[in-house]
């Protein structure tokens, strides 16, 4: 500890020296003023706290804290979590390819193996409950910690204690780790007579590559309009927006741009590849989750009137991050620029920059939006996200519906209705009986979610407001009569949302035995959205 505290004192004299030589710059100033105090306090602190000291959970607090002042995205990656952000940028691990759930206190279920992963290779499948890892007892282990045990080096074996979930029988399965590629494509196909359509999910290494060859497959099968579906993608590497975006347009097109407080990061994007195609027409799909590299895809091709945009405005999220090393094997994201898409404006909706008095930031307000031209002279607009050619409202859940959702009631259904059925019909022709849906009624209604219905909401904020202003005896006999009327409970409420519910339970299903791409092929046949949008794009063009 003495020599980790003599480092940082050397780092403070190193700053001071710095600031000095610099001529004394306030900024300079107030860095080394901050890291003197920093040190001063932790040699109080470690001098005479009355406790043991978890310095390094201290010391990864105090760095996200002091970068949560900057915005969300500027974070420290520590050595431990560099492997999770491996796999956000690139969608590779080393491990055997599942989801997998875990309560405490119990073992780990193998919910949705990925398609031809290990998992699925040496006979893991939905229900199946591991209760060993390598000799090893998982009960006392928290998710992340079995995860932890699960992964590792490709080519190398993990011996899993498994209860069968439909004989609960008890064997062991040895499974030897891969490499594990999960695809920022989440489906293609081919929708709508000659539509092809491609779902993505992020933006991760070579995605690109992916829906090049994915294009040209659909357009093999007859595609001669393409529909690329951004809704609910976070976005990822910058570079790869670029090459999508390359993937439709001529060579040598500007793509994006960045500036940023350092000029020698200031630069200019333009495609390179060869692109697949620049006449065929494309839309594509957006909501208020897209994001980032969706952004850059979206409005480019919006403001090089390559693409018509569907859907609901985007994000706003116009900021570059860059990854730096930093000591002990760690990195850190910094935020360094902003990105502007071809014809100048930026999508960033916060301003972080420009924080209130209590340090929370606002949207940028109308009154500072600015008009830009597309190639072909439309006018668009900055400070708040890509807004689309065509608005169409997006789908909308009841609380029953989004809380059966959030707390894996209707997968947990799913993975009971696996155990139970050795099989089902093709995924496309898949639906559950009236029968088969009481039956989730029943399971679903002795677990716990929200069953309230927005009326019975409104009713219980009716209630409280009248309490608080003691009105509530006055109004007793309306307020009862009423709750007579709108209370129901959760059998009821299930029922009356069985249109809503009842798609949600049948996608989960058909991930199980068809794994996630099917899951999402189901998911378009109720995907009312999509449908308004293809069919204003097509009226548009006089189809």
């Amino acid at each position: 500890m003495f020599l980790k505290m003599k480092r940082i004192a050397v780092l403070v004299a190193a700053v001071i020296l710095s600031a000095g030589q610099a001529g004394a710059q306030s900024r300079n100033f107030d860095l080394g003023k901050g890291l003197e105090t920093q040190y001063s306090v932790l040699r109080e602190v470690v001098s005479g706290y009355v406790d043991s000291i978890d310095y390094n959970k201290m010391f990864i607090k105090g760095i996200n804290s002091m970068l949560g002042t900057l915005d969300p995205y500027t974070v420290y990656i520590p050595e431990e979590d560099e492997e999770d952000f491996e796999l956000m940028t690139t969608g590779n691990y080393g491990g055997i390819g599942a989801l997998i759930k875990k309560r405490p206190g119990g073992g780990v279920v193998i919910t949705e193996p990925y398609k031809d992963s290990p998992a699925v290779k040496f006979g893991l499948v939905p229900g199946d409950t591991i209760v060993a890892i390598d000799g090893k007892p998982v009960f006392d282990e928290t998710s992340e910690q079995s995860t932890g045990r699960m992964k590792g080096q490709p080519g190398t074996t993990v011996n899993f204690t498994v209860v069968k979930g439909r004989t609960a029988d008890t064997v062991d399965v040895v499974v030897k780790r891969e490499k594990i590629h999960i695809s920022s494509i989440a489906y293609s196909g081919m929708i709508k007579d000659s539509i092809g359509y491609i779902k993505i999910t992020g933006f991760t290494e070579k995605l690109s590559t992916e829906v090049r060859n994915v294009f040209n497959e659909l357009k093999d099968a007859g595609a001669r309009r393409l529909v690329i579906d951004l809704r609910d993608n976070g976005g990822g590497i910058m570079e790869e927006a670029v090459e999508i975006i390359s993937l439709f347009v001529p060579r040598g097109t500007l793509a994006m741009s960045s500036q940023g407080r350092v000029s020698s990061l200031n630069k200019e994007y333009f495609t390179k590849s060869a692109p697949v195609d620049t006449v065929m027409p494309l839309l594509v799909m957006v909501n208020s989750s897209s994001a980032s590299a969706s952004e850059i895809t979206s409005g480019a091709l919006q403001d090089l009137d390559r693409a018509t945009i569907a859907g609901k405005r985007t994000y706003g999220k116009g900021l570059i991050q860059s990854v730096r090393p930093v000591a002990f094997n760690g990195q850190v994201k910094v935020t360094t620029g902003k990105y502007y898409i071809p014809s100048g404006r930026c999508v960033q909706a916060i301003d972080y920059s420009h924080r209130n008095d209590d340090g929370s930031v606002g949207s940028i307000p109308d009154s500072l939006k600015h008009e830009f031209l597309t190639k072909n002279g439309r006018k668009v607009y900055d400070g708040g996200g890509i807004t689309p050619d065509i608005e169409v409202q997006s789908p909308k859940f009841s609380r029953p519906a989004y809380s059966l959702v959030y707390n894996d009631i209707t997968g947990d259904f799913a993975t009971e209705y696996y155990k139970k059925h050795e099989s089902i019909v093709p995924a496309a022709d898949f639906h559950l009986t009236d029968a088969e849906y009481e039956e989730f009624v029943d399971f679903a209604a002795a677990k716990d979610f929200d069953a309230r219905s927005a009326a019975q909401t409104a009713l219980d904020h009716l209630i409280e407001a009248a309490q608080q202003e003691d009105l509530y005896d006055l109004y007793k006999a309306e307020i009862d009569a009423l709750a007579a009327k709108v209370n129901m409970d959760k059998k009821a409420i299930l029922r009356v949302k069985k249109g809503e519910i009842k798609p949600l339970l049948e996608e989960e299903i058909v991930t199980r035995y068809y794994f996630q791409e099917m899951g999402v092929m189901l998911s378009l046949r109720v995907d009312t959205q999509l449908d308004e949008a293809i069919e204003k794009w097509l009226a548009s063009n006089g189809i």
